[in-house]
């Protein structure tokens, strides 16, 4: 084994293998796009026999790229999306139906029935969430109820339920090894946050067979070897994570009060509470940050479902541009003079206001509105809704009067324009960092530090690095004018409005 360490990065559109070299410099990479799949409206799936594919197709790209061979590889390292549910053959490793993907929507009414039934205070005592469509436990108890004989066979210990990284550690060890971390398990609707396992009270509310569930380890652990008939040589993984997690881990948010916003398909902020559970009254998510020789970090997350989909719904729904990195180019040439908001409820919205049946919106629009103004209202419409986080955060974390610095990453950070715009509606300094690939960087610390091959937590702290901070210039009065006219949007988009 060498010095270097891959980090398989399984996203809700694309996957990414990323080698790692023994200064944590990228030196190799391998990326490729798979197909969302939507049979209703409202309803995301994925084949993961196509993500399987992938997996092992951009392995073998950062191979190649950083022109290296497995056997120098020291230790592989997981993220993935997070939330979204397979269940598979335990004899034969095939899924018994397409993946349910986080942004599914599909038991918006099973948990408006959950909450009739007074059943969200339990579920967020012991989870630290909410009932909401997002998270696997509803999709899990759709999946058995709906495919022909699965619950039964759940029951039977036929069938394994698992999140993408259970998946993959399952394919990728020949099904030696049924595992998952767990900053995974605590978005599943079915982790006890507190006790660190598995709620047999919620099992039983949900109707999900313990047998069919994962052993939950901590995020640097012994996940098993890859079967040596994939790559040509056992590689252990020592490292897993979901992926906001891993990217607080590669942002070095060790400490309690630092911050990390990641705007991928989504945007998810995440705050460090320590070993404190904050309890939000702001309808923030309490959550598992990571677990690390035994110990609990938690976090407040908020969540936000359209963000750089946005961008994707300019370049794929609207064709106004052709790729994605033109987006601020174009934002930058809106007329000034026009507020048009854009609301993406396109699969609902996340927090802080949980509204699965809302849907997306557009207002403020004129005869003079074009193809500018929609590519600045996408944008903006992450940074609003990252304020609108933010706001939330305040009321539950009591800061010790120092200015809250966010640290940022994921595809959209390398805007200039959509960061500046972020910092300025914020009100708050924006730091990006020399590595974006953060996601991934965490997934590879944890198992580069495991393996011994990459230096402990304070010393990987202090090797971040900062690329850029974007400090706010908009004046007070624009600013509230555009969160006033935001704020109004929203409310007019709320399904109970």
């Amino acid at each position: 084994m060498g010095g270097y360490v891959l980090a398989i990065d399984q996203g809700t559109t694309s996957t990414r293998a990323i080698v790692f070299d023994g200064d944590m410099k990228v030196a190799g990479m391998g990326q490729k796009e798979f197909t969302q799949i939507y049979p209703r409206s409202g309803w995301v799936e994925h084949d993961p026999e196509e993500i399987w594919v992938s997996v092992i197709s951009t392995v073998r790209m950062a191979l190649r790229q950083a022109k290296i061979e497995a056997r120098e590889i020291a230790a592989l390292g997981i993220t993935n999306q997070r939330e979204t549910v397979v269940v598979w053959e335990r004899e034969t490793g095939r899924p018994i139906q397409n993946a349910i993907v986080w942004q599914d929507r599909r038991t918006a009414n099973y948990c408006d029935n959950l909450k009739r039934q007074d059943l969200e205070k339990l579920f967020t005592r012991k989870t630290g969430l909410l009932l909401d469509p997002y998270f696997s436990g509803t999709k899990l108890s759709w999946m058995l109820a709906n495919v022909k004989g699965a619950r039964a066979r759940a029951a039977k210990g036929d069938l394994c339920f698992g999140t993408i990284d259970t998946f993959l550690i399952w394919r990728l060890t020949g099904g030696k090894s049924f595992v998952t971390d767990a900053t995974n398990a605590s978005r599943t609707l079915m982790f006890n946050i507190g006790t660190n396992e598995w709620d047999e009270d919620l099992l039983e509310i949900l109707r999900v067979p313990a047998a069919m569930l994962p052993e939950v380890k901590d995020c640097a652990a012994d996940f098993g070897v890859t079967d040596p008939g994939i790559f040509g040589v056992a590689i252990p993984i020592l490292g897993v994570a979901g992926d906001q997690q891993a990217a607080t881990i590669g942002q070095a948010c060790f400490e309690p009060g630092m911050l990390k916003s990641t705007y991928g398909t989504g945007c998810f902020a995440l705050l460090n509470t320590g070993a404190d559970m904050v309890r939000s009254k702001s309808r923030l998510l309490t959550t598992i940050a990571y677990r690390l020789e035994g110990e609990t970090t938690y976090a407040l997350e908020g969540s936000i479902f359209i963000a750089g989909a946005a961008v994707q719904w300019l370049r794929d729904g609207l064709g106004v541009i052709r790729k994605a990195e033109q987006s601020g180019e174009l934002a930058a040439r809106a007329d000034s003079t026009q507020e048009v908001y854009l609301v993406p409820a396109f699969t609902g919205l996340g927090a802080p206001h949980w509204d699965p049946k809302a849907r997306g919106a557009i207002f403020g629009l004129t005869r003079n509105t074009g193809p500018a103004e929609f590519a600045r209202a996408a944008l903006e419409s992450v940074c609003y809704q990252t304020r609108d986080l933010l706001e939330a955060m305040r009321k539950d974390w009591k800061s010790d009067g120092e200015e809250t610095v966010l640290r940022v990453d994921g595809g959209m950070v390398a805007s200039d324009w959509t960061m500046q715009r972020l910092a300025d509606l914020l009100e708050a300094p924006v730091d990006r960092p020399a590595i974006l690939e953060t996601t991934a960087l965490g997934a590879a610390w944890l198992a580069g530090s495991r393996a011994g091959v990459w230096a402990d937590r304070k010393d990987f702290a202090r090797s971040w690095k900062r690329d850029r901070r974007f400090e706010p210039a908009m004046d007070e009065k624009t600013r509230a004018a555009k969160l006033k006219g935001w704020k109004n949007a929203v409310k007019r988009t709320l399904s109970e409005a």
